[in-house]
């Protein structure tokens, strides 16, 4: 029986409930120690919509530090508030500077042969992966408000831009492809800093963290598949991203397609940078040995191709780099046209894709750190920054985790660690493009396989296993989407069981039977408290939820469900029957005239069967609306309750003993 009585408590609670009521539960004795529920005063249409839009879009109240300044005073802030810069900027020195420019220096050596090699991924020339990390890190350093996040292409993104670019333009060296990739990065960027400028960042936390660790996982095992065209020298192979599809264009050519030298090359050097990466774990103080290994890997790699000239053997290379900064191509993004509608919708889910993992990297270092991010401030300098990307020859940009784990390591202070990287790219466009040439395509795709396998957190899917089993059902789901189908589906299902996730939590809402604790005055679930006794003649139910349209129903169903298991448990026990039911409402937050309508049904129900309902605790929002409906003055003024231990007291066996 999920009830505890004592034997005492039951023959005394059936003799009082049944004897003499009234004067015990009515008398000014009991009465003078309970509090009546409080009304709070009743606000007009438009204060009501006035704190609902100040509590979704300016809960941090953006706009505090502006009173009573003067007019120069509020420019200065305006200016700061866009440009954060112009505000730490202020204290900087040389010190911090020293800080930057050695984290600045160690991470261009990372992000330089990360870039070519992602350049590859969205189907792009390397030149316009280099044209990103010169320009947006210039951008975010301005606008920014993390010290720590280092900008740049990033392997998903650009594995998801090549992707759906390819969707609609399978020939990836025409110019259409080009202009195509420039409008969805200018669409990403207006998506992003339309959700910082008009507060909407919240949008971004409905992808919700296990679909997010599925997701990046299937897509880094989908970009480590992707490499194995490098890795292996393959001539052909598939377009398509999905596991099978892949597999069969490694294996169809084994015997004759597979080129030697191109496997020695890749594999000898994806060994050493994993060497290196697991040195750098063991030692903290070792990072850097990780962080210049790719560049190491490169140097080291173009040199033996050029000597040995091993791309006379069929070891692809890259062969050529533009040289000279970027070139402006404002002109060429699609405003009208064929194309126009796909590059909103690539740019759109783009865009959101790197803002998610862009706040998540930026988040997670400042509580590093213990140091605070502007939310909207981040999304606003994203979407400029890729708005200037797509102005200037550059792709989607967003940040690195990898690289951002160096810039901290190397002991960055500031933003400025991303402007000495900038400035080492410009040198590099200027100066360096052309001695890339003879880099082999198997040392770029080692450098991917081993930057992304930290994508693939198994001992966060098996925290979710152990914590929630529906959140490691979202993870396995985004997970399997994205390697056995393709990267957009595996969106699509992290998405799907994201808003699955929140529709069955907000439409079954749980509720629990409350019993009191031995010796105490505290109530509590009985499930989770076996100890827990419940009150003869009398049933308390919590709902842990706000009451809405969508679940009103289930909750009234779901309440006289458990009144009817527990009367017929308490019959069976011969325990007095219960004659009223308690509702514990501190957890319900809200009502609507659907969840109105639903407690009057369910008063009438009651009623119906003899048993009284009470009401414990209701909130001030919902206080007003059960006045407003009259609902109050139909269930008595008398049966609302402070809480939990008035109801007992006035309504239980004497005291509310058991």
């Amino acid at each position: 029986m999920s009830q505890v009585f004592s034997d005492a408590a039951v023959a005394k609670a059936m003799e009082e409930i049944g004897s003499a009521p009234s004067s015990r539960r009515h008398g000014d004795h009991a009465l003078s120690h309970n509090h009546t529920v409080g009304t709070p005063p009743k606000q007009t249409l438009f204060q009501e919509i006035k704190y609902s839009v100040m509590e979704t879009f300016f809960a941090d109240d953006p706009l505090s530090h502006f009173k009573g300044q003067t007019k120069k005073r509020k420019f200065a802030l305006g200016l700061q508030s866009v440009f954060p810069i112009f505000e730490w900027g202020r204290g900087y020195n040389f010190k911090l500077f020293k800080g930057d420019f050695i984290a600045g220096l160690t991470i261009a050596s990372l992000c330089i042969p990360q870039d070519i090699a992602y350049a590859k991924l969205a189907n792009l020339k390397p030149e316009h992966a280099l044209y990103t990390s010169f320009v947006a890190p210039l951008v975010y350093a301005f606008m920014g408000t993390s010290k720590d996040i280092a900008i740049g292409p990033v392997a998903v993104v650009s594995l998801l831009l090549g992707t759906m670019l390819t969707d609609e333009i399978s020939n990836y060296d025409s110019p259409e492809y080009l202009r195509l990739a420039f409008t969805a990065t200018f669409f990403a960027g207006v998506t992003q800093f339309a959700l910082g400028f008009f507060r909407l960042g919240f949008l971004i936390d409905f992808l919700s963290h296990a679909a997010i660790v599925g997701f990046m996982g299937g897509a880094a095992i989908t970009i480590a598949l992707q490499q194995l065209k490098g890795l292996l020298g393959l001539k052909k192979f598939t377009k398509k991203t999905d596991i099978i599809s892949v597999m069969q264009s490694v294996w169809k050519p084994v015997h004759h397609g597979w080129n030697w030298e191109t496997i020695a090359i890749g594999v000898s050097f994806l060994v050493f940078i994993l060497i290196t990466k697991y040195i750098a774990k063991k030692n903290k103080k070792l990072f850097w040995v990780a962080a210049i290994a790719p560049m190491i890997s490169v140097i080291v790699s173009t040199f033996c191709v050029y000597i040995t000239r091993a791309d006379k053997k069929g070891v692809a290379i890259v062969r050529h780099i533009d040289k000279g900064v970027n070139p402006a191509s404002a002109s060429q993004i699609y405003f009208s046209g064929e194309y126009f509608g796909a590059g909103i919708k690539i740019g759109v889910v783009a865009g959101l894709i790197a803002l998610t993992e862009a706040v998540a990297i930026a988040r997670t270092f400042a509580a590093m750190k213990d140091y605070s991010i502007d939310g909207n401030k981040e999304m606003v300098a994203m979407g400029t920054m890729n708005m200037i990307c797509s102005f200037t020859s550059s792709y989607v940009a967003t940040g690195s985790f990898s690289r951002s784990a160096v810039n901290h390591m190397a002991g960055c202070k500031t933003a400025v660690s991303n402007i000495v990287m900038s400035m080492v790219l410009l040198l590099t466009l200027l100066v360096i493009t052309p001695l890339f040439k003879y880099t082999p395509n198997a040392v770029l795709a080692s450098i991917i396989i081993a930057a992304v396998m930290n994508l693939v957190d198994y001992e966060a899917a098996i925290l979710l296993w152990k914590i929630d089993k529906f959140d490691f059902v979202a993870c396995m789901g985004a997970f399997f989407g994205v390697i056995f189908k393709s990267v957009e589906i595996g969106l699509l299902i992290a998405v799907a069981i994201s808003f699955a996730k929140i529709l069955l939590q907000v439409t079954r809402p749980r509720t629990a039977i409350l019993g009191k604790l031995p010796g105490t005055k505290v109530y509590r679930n009985i499930l989770q408290y076996p100890k827990a006794s419940q009150i003869p003649g009398m049933l308390i139910i919590r709902v842990d939820s706000a009451i809405y349209f969508s679940n009103s129903n289930y909750i009234k169903d779901r309440i006289l469900k458990w009144l009817t298991d527990e009367e017929a448990q308490r019959v069976a026990s011969e325990y007095p029957t219960i004659r009223y039911l308690t509702i514990e409402m501190s957890p319900v937050t809200d009502i609507d005239t659907s969840g109105i309508h639903a407690l009057e049904d369910l008063f009438k129900n009651l009623k119906k069967r003899e048993v009284q309902l009470l009401l414990a605790n209701p909130g001030p929002i919902v206080m007003e609306k059960l006045h407003a409906s009259q609902l109050s003055e139909i269930i008595g003024q008398d049966k609302l309750f402070l809480s939990v231990g008035d109801a007992v007291a006035t309504f239980g066996p004497k005291g509310g003993e058991t």
